[in-house]
């Protein structure tokens, strides 16, 4: 399995917080408050209140955005190359999982 990503930037080693460490702490803050926000949308009781829901949702969305970029500039955040074969068993699995549910 080969990744995908940027060199490494440095950062402090130690008992201390360093950079890296702070976004990946708000980088999960912020993907957590995204999942929070879309049931507080589908639960929203007016259109008004859906519509605050909805404009904080994107404004957290672009900030955890910008910031995956960010760490993945900075070789924070890899990624993985995945072959054909592997993406054809997960498919595989899905529609085994969803036919399955239908019967």
């Amino acid at each position: 399995m080969s990744k995908v990503g940027n060199s490494v930037t440095s950062v402090p080693l130690g008992i201390e917080l360093n950079e890296k460490d702070y976004c990946t702490c708000l980088l999960t803050a912020l993907k957590d408050m995204e999942k929070n926000y879309v049931i507080a949308m589908s639960e929203a009781s007016n259109e008004w209140l859906y519509d605050i829901y909805k404009n904080t949702f994107m404004n957290i969305a672009d900030l955890q955005r910008r910031l995956y970029i960010l760490m993945f500039q900075n070789g924070w955040y890899q990624l993985e190359t995945v072959t054909n074969t592997k993406l054809n068993d997960k498919y595989n699995t899905l529609n085994s999982d969803y036919t399955g549910l239908s019967e």
